[in-house]
């Protein structure tokens, strides 16, 4: 490309703090590399100043293309079925889960069984190949799982629901009012809160957000999401919203009215690299 001298164009740019901190210690590398294209579409400010910081030219902040994807597909026969299994019973989904966050969401429902009869939570690691391991940490505190992977059947003496398939994360914030997004109470910077907003389940989430960091900020401050520190915070949220409805809806309603300043990213990144397809056709 660049003995062809075609523009380069970075398109939905995020750089995390580590990250930045770490392309810093090679300034003339970063420059070099980070120089040579010709647009820089940043998901945030803060992104936006990183990339300049690292030597990137002509940066424009135009949102993260996540927020415009529409909701996550469902199979309505599959949610059927699961709604049918779950009946009356109250649940919370432990969504995008990593190592570490499957026990705190175990004490969570440990705390909670006995002050919410029939309590279902519904766990969806990350990766789905830690269905084993963490099937047998739950079965060492006395939990009983039944496992989506293996074809397990939901029944009411299951206190676990270990959904460790692909794909199907979408029809768990369906089927949950009460979603905690992973990622976040383990040092790995948390997953995408969009999903679960546009499903309408109320948002709990760790410290750890620094990889969407403004929309969570958004959400925070909007009393769109709950914030707690650690499993004993997470149970006193997920209690609160199963049992307030309320406080759940109040907290859909500001989550689903914070999300709008965030959507559009699609319609302005097309707008930035216009005049580069333009020149292209012209050339």
């Amino acid at each position: 490309a660049l003995e062809r001298r075609i523009p380069q164009v970075r398109l939905n740019a995020h750089m995390s703090e580590r990250s930045a901190r770490g392309w810093s210690r090679f300034g003339g590398v970063a420059g070099a590399l980070f120089g040579r294209f010709s647009l820089c579409l940043a998901q945030s400010e803060a992104d936006g100043a990183r990339y300049r910081a690292l030597g990137a030219r002509d940066v424009t902040v135009t949102g993260n293309l996540k927020f415009d994807e529409p909701p996550p597909k469902v199979d309505p026969a599959a949610l059927a079925a699961f709604r049918t299994a779950v009946g009356s019973r109250p649940l919370w989904v432990a969504a995008s889960t990593h190592e570490g966050e499957e026990a705190m969401a175990a004490e969570a429902h440990a705390m909670l069984a006995p002050r919410i009869p029939g309590l279902l939570t519904v766990i969806v690691p990350r990766h789905p190949a830690r269905g084993g391991e963490i099937r047998a940490m739950l079965a060492a505190r006395g939990l009983k799982v039944a496992q989506r992977s293996l074809g397990e059947p939901l029944t009411a003496e299951n206190d676990v629901h270990l959904a460790d398939t692909l794909g199907e994360l979408g029809l768990f914030y369906q089927a949950a009012p009460v979603a905690f997004v992973g990622a976040t109470l383990v040092d790995i910077g948390g997953h995408n809160p969009i999903e679960p907003v546009q499903l309408d389940a109320a948002i709990v989430h760790g410290p750890h957000t620094q990889n969407a960091a403004e929309i969570y900020a958004a959400l925070d401050e909007g009393g769109g999401a709950v914030r707690v520190a650690d499993g004993a915070g997470l149970a006193a949220a997920v209690e609160r919203l199963l049992t307030d409805p309320a406080e759940r809806d109040r907290r859909c309603q500001a989550a689903a009215a914070m999300l709008q300043p965030f959507t559009g990213a699609q319609a302005r990144s097309f707008a930035a690299l216009a005049p580069w397809l333009d020149a292209g056709k012209a050339g």
